[in-house]
């Protein structure tokens, strides 16, 4: 039986604000600070702005800062590479169907880890545990064709009764700026 812990679970020592203990611990202490301080809203789930994001996880994109939202302007969807999946479609269609959004921003960016990796990924995967994953890795080599791709999924779902308003960008990690993707 492996003793070792997970680089999640490691303790840090010193950092920012003096708390010590694992990152979860950490996230749970600020949390704690959070919630001594908080005021419910009074909002609705539905966004203001009636938009649903989707974009990358990358954790150098700070979207509500990039994009001026605040608290309740968007509905955010985030995985690997910003891509439209069949999860990000049901994510949309509820967010649509049920909650109101009637137009989509994709945000893919530069220096993305998506095109990195290709799909030998699932396969080494698949030699490792013993199971194939059931899911695709959508890696991609051209983020400009993956963003104009995801922009045709969303554009062609049966199941999005709002389509027409969809647009994509590429985000910059190093200067901040967003580029928008002719979807030809």
């Amino acid at each position: 039986m492996s003793t070792s812990t997970s680089p999640q679970d490691q303790t840090v020592a010193d950092p920012p604000g003096g708390i010590t203990g694992t990152v979860t611990d950490r996230l749970v202490e600020a949390n704690e600070r959070y919630a001594a301080a908080f005021t419910d809203p009074g909002m609705d789930a539905r966004p203001v702005l009636h938009v649903a994001v989707v974009a990358c996880m990358d954790a150098r994109i700070d979207l509500h800062a990039a994009l001026g939202l605040a608290l309740g302007d968007c509905h955010t969807i985030r995985n690997a590479g910003g891509v439209v999946t069949d999860d990000v479609i049901r994510s949309l269609a509820i967010s649509q169907r049920a909650l109101g959004t009637r137009r989509v921003i994709l945000i893919h960016h530069t220096n993305c880890g998506m095109q990195t990796i290709t799909e030998d990924f699932r396969h080494d995967l698949e030699m490792e545990v013993g199971q194939r994953p059931p899911w695709a890795v959508e890696a991609f080599r051209d983020v400009d064709q993956d963003v104009r791709q995801s922009m045709a999924r969303v554009r062609t779902s049966p199941f999005l009764p709002h389509r027409d308003d969809v647009r994509g960008f590429v985000f910059d990690v190093h200067s901040g700026a967003l580029r928008e993707i002719d979807p030809a």
